[in-house]
């Protein structure tokens, strides 16, 4: 794991090599899913780094020791250009991950994008009840299409991974998704809590889910982690509002992971935005190895010197870096608090009363992204 060291003569903060990069490489996409973790303001399909700019970033990401790179969006497969990617990436000796909402593949493609050295699929499920599906992601057949997505990659031999995007109105459907991604042959599971900030935060009244709701999910997963020991890898993100502790978000700001928007902004974790006081480099204008060891916005909350107090004397500062400074100013307008979600935070009873609040409530209707947002 890659750690933050100190410059020795004046104890600055100094960065060792990124292990994984999120390039989103455009915020278009064919669904409306209330959780959306893209900013609320999306950049239109015209200001998109073009084809060789983005290889020139991947080049730039290989130089730096990047092992991973997980193309996103919005939906990385409305780029014509997807194929490209994955070649130079699987070129480079770099593992390629599409994450994907599945809906606009056909077999053809998704071989193509094989052939050309993709590794691996991570597949979005809004639900596993088609209904449901369809409201969330205000779309038309999702369950259906993403079944037959998976169908195609498992026969292509490539690795799946299903993701759950998990929230009131689905959180009674673990027991499913676990049940689903055995029958698609999936490897591994995400079972990932909505993280209430960008778009989310604005669907917080409609996606919190209760206390009992948590703690009865939460059983679920510990009885899916003995019973499917050897056949599936779980891996589960806490709901922040219910936690003891922070989670170690992004394995600590600018340890291990970068994220580059559509535009080419480098950020130090893709919800990095949400904080107004940030400055962003751009690929455009600075090497890529600047940015990461010397950019603004990742010298902001590198290492510990940042930290106010409990966490600047907390023995946990080690283990969760602070945890999530966008759910800080989310929740406190101030970015360098004490994540809420920690119990030694002094806003950590009001973050529990909100979510108590909130839970109790029938669910607000659902606000999803107006179509003219969306970019052509």
């Amino acid at each position: 794991m890659n750690e933050i060291k100190k410059n020795g003569a004046n104890g600055t903060p100094r960065a060792l090599p990124p292990t994984g990069m999120l390039a989103e490489i455009t915020h278009r996409c064919p669904l409306q899913c209330p959780y959306c973790s893209n900013p609320l303001q999306l950049h239109k399909a015209a200001d998109e780094l073009d084809t060789k700019t983005w290889l020139s970033v991947f080049d730039q990401a290989a130089d730096l020791g990047v092992l991973q790179v997980h193309l996103s969006g919005g939906e990385p497969t409305l780029r014509d250009d997807l194929e490209d990617m994955v070649a130079h990436l699987t070129a480079l000796g770099i593992y390629a991950n599409l994450i994907t909402a599945g809906v606009t593949l056909d077999r053809d493609r998704l071989a193509r994008l094989a052939d050309a050295g993709l590794a691996h699929v991570q597949l979005s499920f809004q639900s596993v009840d088609a209904d449901r599906a369809d409201r969330i992601g205000n779309a038309k057949n999702l369950l259906a299409k993403k079944l037959e997505t998976a169908a195609w990659a498992r026969e292509l031999g490539l690795a799946i991974t299903l993701n759950a995007p998990i929230h009131r109105q689905n959180i009674d459907e673990i027991g499913a998704y676990f049940d689903t991604a055995v029958e698609i042959g999936a490897e591994r599971i995400e079972v990932a809590h909505v993280q209430y900030y960008g778009w989310a935060l604005k669907n917080r009244a409609a996606l919190m889910p209760s206390a009992e709701q948590t703690a009865r999910a939460q059983e679920v997963v510990d009885d899916a982690r003995e019973r499917l020991t050897g056949i599936l890898n779980i891996d589960c993100v806490v709901p922040d509002y219910y936690a003891k502790y922070p989670k170690p978000c992004m394995c600590g700001w600018g340890r291990e992971f970068m994220a580059v928007t559509p535009v080419g902004l480098v950020l130090p974790c893709h919800s990095a935005q949400t904080i107004p006081t940030l400055v962003f480099d751009n690929v455009k204008d600075r090497p890529l190895a600047e940015i990461w060891t010397a950019g603004a916005a990742f010298e902001a909350f590198r290492g510990s010197d940042w930290m106010q107090e409990p966490c600047r004397s907390c023995a946990r500062k080690e283990i969760d870096f602070g945890g999530c400074r966008c759910q800080a100013y989310a929740l406190t307008a101030d970015a360098a608090a004490t994540d809420p979600a920690c119990t030694l935070s002094p806003h950590h009873a009001a973050m529990r009363t909100l979510a108590d609040g909130e839970s109790a409530d029938p669910p607000a209707d659902f606000t999803y992204r107006r179509i003219g947002l969306y970019p052509a």
